[in-house]
């Protein structure tokens, strides 16, 4: 059958299960310079390329921005927009190394052991005050547990044996293992000594932009900070407010009628509906997106059934529906910006088969197929239609699947954090934007294990690769966790999803990285 007619098929068939709010037209898959203006719409002061009142921007988010607290943040997308008022010691660069930020430099001991920093010199907080070393000792511990009963906050702090500062221009952390990672877990946020609990609503760090407000599911504001240490890198805006709108179309409305100047995170789906009259960048989102099933619970606590479901789905038809073939098949939880570490023939190891699916399920004891429910939050668009793509494809196999949206802080508390549901479709992306966050979450029992994964060689593998010091090494013992996952079939994986950034064209100066970052302070007008 040709490709065009099957995705036309697929269209109708899942079209015609979507809500109205879900639609999007197609479109073209390369980035877009901006052109004439739709017949009918009236472009605002910005989009005709005047500066507007306020040296100002509103930027399109999809979810709520819930727990502000910088050292506790669970989700990619608070974590983009807090990129731009907090730093750590080093913070993210565009090419997935990091650069210094609070430091100036660091030394890593011959045994991987012992992390010396030297902090920069004239560093303040948005409170005027100046970074001193017991503030980054107690940003550290805090990140370490000391406040949470010695439950670290960010999961690499668990290898944290003691931090020290030596004298008042430098910081030391001795680790209980060696780690070459570790730097990259330096990028944790940097905040007063005597913050404490009251942090997510002081909001008081050392980025670009400084915190203004925050009122809960309508926005948050921030604006430039005069006294950042970093001239070079100084906000060009003076004011950027983030508008939270769940609703898709609810977002292509606000840009074309003036009210947003960028939406990030956009299906490329949308393109035509954009592309003549915004400036419109594309590339992937930096995640694993996936049928992601709760191995704790029955029938997916068998491999049997988990094999047979992968067996059961087209990944390839997913793609072409939700990405206009756009996004790229994973098959594993890794992302092909990890490209050091990236396996893309993990992809091909289930290729679509109704029969070996059917004859798994018969083995797994479920000749008949069974029924389940998949919970997704409804406020992505791109999850919501592969949800629906593969309740359709499971029904070939005698497996019902019954959608169940949610909205994003249900998802969080009950899906990600409760471990109360049986299947979801969503896409993780690392803390930092090392290929150990994107695995270490599987080991048994770490805390962001949301899928109950259990396995014993995972474990040992991955416990080898954290403590090896020889890059060649760890890296091979990364690519065997992969497959790991993939031989499981732990969950589903599906893709790196394609995504659109749309901004007025008075704008430029947007940055994609490698991991999740929202970098306003290189964005402003012409």
């Amino acid at each position: 059958m040709p490709r065009f007619v099957k995705r036309a098929l697929l269209l109708l068939v899942v079209l015609a299960m979507l809500p109205a709010s879900l639609y999007g037209c197609t479109g073209g898959t390369e980035p877009t310079p901006p052109g004439a203006s739709n017949s009918g719409s009236q472009p605002s002061a910005a989009q005709s390329g005047e500066l507007p009142d306020g040296n100002s921007v509103t930027v399109g988010i999809a979810q709520d921005l819930s727990n502000l607290d910088p050292q506790l943040a669970a989700t990619a997308g608070v974590r983009e927009v807090l990129f731009n008022i907090f730093e750590g010691l080093v913070k993210a660069s565009p090419d997935g190394s990091v650069t210094p930020a609070v430091a100036s430099d660091y030394e890593l001991s011959p045994d991987g052991k012992t992390y010396t920093f030297t902090l920069r010199e004239g560093v303040t907080f948005h409170n005027g005050n100046q970074v001193t070393a017991e503030d980054v000792v107690y940003s550290l511990e805090r990140c370490a547990g000391s406040e949470n009963e010695g439950t670290p906050l960010v999961s690499a702090f668990s290898n944290v044996s003691v931090i020290t500062s030596p004298d008042p221009s430098h910081v030391v952390v001795t680790l209980a293992e060696p780690s070459l990672e570790f730097i990259y877990s330096m990028t944790a946020p940097i905040i007063p000594k005597d913050s404490g609990p009251d942090i997510a609503s002081t909001m008081v760090g050392t980025g670009p932009f400084c915190f203004v407000s925050y009122a809960p599911q309508d926005s948050l504001v921030m604006e430039k900070y005069d006294g950042y240490w970093n001239a070079e890198k100084a906000a060009r805006l003076d004011k950027v407010t983030f508008k939270i709108i769940t609703d898709t179309n609810a977002l292509v409305i606000g840009l074309k009628g003036g009210t947003l100047d960028l939406v990030i995170h956009l299906p490329n789906t949308l393109e035509n509906e954009v592309k003549d009259q915004f400036t419109v960048l594309q590339d992937t989102m930096k995640l694993v997106q996936a049928l992601y099933l709760n191995n704790a619970v029955e029938p997916f606590n068998n491999e049997l059934v988990r094999q047979a479901m992968y067996y059961a789905i087209d990944v390839p038809a997913i793609i072409e529906f939700v990405c206009d073939g756009a996004g790229v098949a994973t098959g594993t939880s890794m992302y092909p910006a990890q490209s050091r570490y990236f396996l893309p023939e993990l992809a091909e190891k289930y290729p679509h088969d109704v029969e070996k699916a059917k004859e798994l399920l018969a083995q797994a004891g479920y000749p008949d197929g069974f029924e389940m429910s998949i919970t997704v939050p409804s406020n992505y668009t791109q999850h919501m239609e592969t949800a629906q793509v593969i309740i359709e494809q499971l029904k070939k196999v005698g497996i019902t699947a019954e959608l169940i949206p949610v909205e994003w802080e249900s998802w969080v508390n009950d899906v990600y954090r409760g471990r109360d549901y049986q299947s979801t479709v969503c896409g993780i992306a690392a803390d930092d934007m090392t290929a150990r966050e994107m695995l270490v979450r599987y080991m048994s029992d770490n805390r962001k294990n949301f899928i109950g994964f259990a396995d014993e060689e995972y474990d040992q593998v991955l416990a080898q690769a954290l403590a090896s010091l020889d890059e060649e090494e760890q890296t091979a013992l990364y690519k065997r966790a992969e497959e790991i996952l993939n031989e499981r079939a732990a969950s589903l994986w599906i893709q790196d999803a394609c995504e659109l950034v749309v901004m007025n064209p008075a704008l430029d100066g947007f940055t994609f990285y490698c991991t999740y970052v929202l970098d306003m302070s290189a964005i402003g007008y012409k």
